[in-house]
């Protein structure tokens, strides 16, 4: 998403510009320091001194007249109640002028002001004090909510520590991460957060890994094996060698992502903001023809009484219960998937993930665990040694799952060896130039493609293998075998549980996939694909109306991620292209994961739907009500902010629910 994109759905909101409604909170901003502490939740409310004088106001004055009869001169009513209005309004009418210099009438604020100011016109002096006390109440509420709901977003990953202890020149230095470089040792304490990405030195190190993850069970590493910033040590101190720069950590980019997420606005969101754009202008006219139309048919027109009505209709009219507990409703659903470990880029991917019918997976990293183990190694005229050798040799030129199980075996024999002119051909394997010899490692397409004949039994095998030629000639094969993940089964019986069809497609040879298949269930399974293919496979689905989810994990899934409807990367061993590709991240690597996102989906789409509904039918009764002469100007303005405030309640409820 490009930034004027970006920047264009900033600023689509039914009240005017962005900067505009940031000009309103800016004044009495408390709301962003209450929730804090004691002392913060003080300086909150005495920022909002004004307004909590003009609730005084209309309070003592309504306590005169109902409470003990006492009914204050006329004119000293009108300045009392004069000194209310402009305590609590200043700043809605100061918005709304510099909005009318501009010919915008049609927003909220020129709304309020019409609605307040044409009450004492008419001499409805505390019902238009009522008007702009309870409408600036409202936007308080509204505005703290939605900063919770920020901030509650980026509380949940925004874990980065403030320093490090680096070692240099045998010393230990605590410096700022973002000073640290690539290929330098850091040391972790137990308790301490780590501030970087990195590969393990230490022999073993406990971590929790909740902050990346959404799961709290302790995760041990080994040595050589990758840590991740945000990750926090268990148990012994650890000497991690650091991998990326600070800004270019797993979890910086994790909190990027979310931050973005808020960014982008979903098709009801954009549907709402245009509908509130249309709708306010229609409003006025309404109000208007309210006003005046009945001059034309009602015999006994009192034009008092009828402008009256039309100021109830237009403040039950204002939209703002909508276009606030909507966005709020997507920040809560994109919260409670980051609790879960599930990253969304934004609220549009939350409805596309309520409408998919088809999720097509990669096997490899994706259903299967992606952590291989060689097997046997089986040779043509061939010493083994020499064939390990070799085949470990170019591997170690790859970082795909196979390769560094193949470089794991052999250990370091293969060091001190000249490889050269390595050639990475996608979906077959590589090739490469090892001492003068040139050496093919991949699978039996590779030799097909350079001509290289072989066994062909070798097709039938079950377990995954590395093929290996010299010099144009079969030398033998190593077997890979990998392992299934936990709740993979699971996780396909729930998605066809909900009627959803599980579809799966691999680079790996078709007698591998379908054993995995059959294992686990899944009716379509084809293998043998090169990262074209599966562009192809899936391009086939959606012209058949299919809306498609694709999982993957491998950078050769980054095309097919971004041709699906959703595109979903298994983020912990996920490739970073395929990560900036997808539209949701899974942060553990569990299958089961991608049917909780589904369910956050329709959840945050229930609550959107239950505020919409809510809103606009209180206001279609009241504003029948009005329109009849039996809603008062003071059951609008409850009304309007009662349902405004009943929305945000449910809103930000979806935090709080278990899944």
């Amino acid at each position: 998403m490009n930034s004027t994109i970006k920047n264009k759905q900033q600023k689509d909101t039914c009240c005017g510009t962005k900067e505009d409604e940031k000009d309103y909170h800016s004044q009495d901003d408390g709301h962003d320091h209450g929730s804090q502490n004691h002392n913060g939740e003080t300086e909150g409310l005495m920022s909002h001194w004004p307004l909590l004088t003009a609730l005084l106001i209309l309070v003592l004055m309504q306590t005169l007249y109902f409470g003990f009869g006492i009914e204050l001169d006329n004119v000293i009513t009108i300045i009392i109640y004069g000194i209310g209005l402009l305590l609590a309004g200043y700043k809605v009418f100061d918005l709304a002028w510099r909005k009318a210099k501009r010919l915008d009438f049609f927003n909220e604020f020129f709304l309020m002001s019409v609605a307040t100011l044409g009450a004492f016109t008419i001499g409805s002096y505390s019902e238009g004090v009522a008007v702009m006390v309870f409408y600036s109440i409202g936007e308080w509420f509204q505005g703290a909510a939605v900063s919770n709901a920020k901030r509650s977003i980026k509380a949940l990953l925004d874990v980065r520590p403030d320093a490090v202890d680096v070692i240099r020149v045998g010393k230990i230095i605590t410096i700022a991460p973002a000073e640290v470089n690539i290929g330098e040792h850091i040391q972790i304490k137990p308790g301490e957060k780590v501030a970087l990405d990195g590969k393990l030195l230490s022999d073993k190190a406990t971590f929790n890994s909740a902050a990346l993850t959404g799961e709290s069970k302790p995760d041990t590493k080994n040595k050589g094996e990758a840590v991740y910033a945000g990750m926090i040590n268990l148990n012994t101190v650890s000497e991690i060698e650091v991998s990326s720069a600070f800004k270019d950590s797993k979890l910086s980019k994790i909190l990027e992502m979310v931050q973005d997420a808020t960014a982008r606005k979903s098709q009801t969101q954009l549907f709402i903001s245009r509908f509130a754009k249309v709708y306010t202008p229609i409003v006025f006219g309404l109000a208007l023809l309210l006003v005046f139309g009945p001059y034309l048919f009602v015999a006994d027109y009192d034009f008092q009484n009828w402008f009256y009505r039309g100021l109830v209709f237009l403040v039950i009219s204002c939209p703002c219960a909508l276009v606030v507990s909507i966005p709020l409703g997507y920040f809560g659903g994109i919260g409670l998937a980051s609790k879960h470990g599930i990253l969304f880029k934004g609220g549009n991917f939350l409805d596309v993930m309520t409408k998919i019918t088809t999720i097509v997976m990669d096997k490899t990293g994706t259903l299967t665990r992606g952590v291989f183990k060689v097997q046997k190694v089986f040779t043509n005229h061939f010493e083994e040694k020499e064939l390990v050798i070799l085949a470990a040799a170019l591997e170690s030129k790859s970082t795909h799952p196979i390769a560094l199980a193949v470089k794991e075996y052999a250990g370091d024999i293969f060091n001190g060896i000249s490889i050269t002119e390595v050639e990475e051909i996608a979906g077959h394997g590589l090739k490469g130039n090892i001492d003068g010899k040139e050496v093919l490692a991949g699978n039996a397409k590779l030799l097909q493609k350079f001509n290289i004949t072989f066994d062909e039994a070798i097709q039938k095998i079950e377990d995954t293998i590395v093929v290996i030629s010299v010099d144009g000639k079969y030398a033998g094969y190593i077997t890979i075998a990998d392992e299934i993940k936990e709740d993979a089964k699971h996780a396909i019986d729930l998605m066809k549980k909900q009627n959803i069809k599980v579809v799966m497609l691999s680079g790996d040879k078709q007698s591998v996939v379908d054993s995995v298949a059959k294992y686990l269930g899944i009716e379509k399974a084809y293998g043998g694909l090169l990262p074209e293919d599966k562009v192809t496979k899936v391009q086939k689905l959606k012209d058949q109306g299919e809306r498609i989810a694709f999982v993957g994990d491998g950078v050769n899934d980054a095309p097919v991620i971004a041709l699906a409807d959703a595109g979903i990367a298994m983020g912990g061993l996920g490739s970073d292209a395929t990560i900036e590709t997808a539209d949701v991240v899974i942060q553990n690597d569990e299958p089961s994961k991608i049917v909780q996102a589904i369910k956050i989906g329709k959840l945050t789409k229930n609550i959107v739907w239950q505020n919409i509904t809510l809103a606009m039918g209180v206001k279609v009764i009241v504003l029948a009500l009005g329109a009849g002469g039996i809603a008062t100007l003071w059951e609008a303005v409850i009304a309007d902010v009662g349902v405004a405030l009943l929305a945000i309640l449910n809103a930000v409820r979806i935090q709080k629910i278990d899944i």
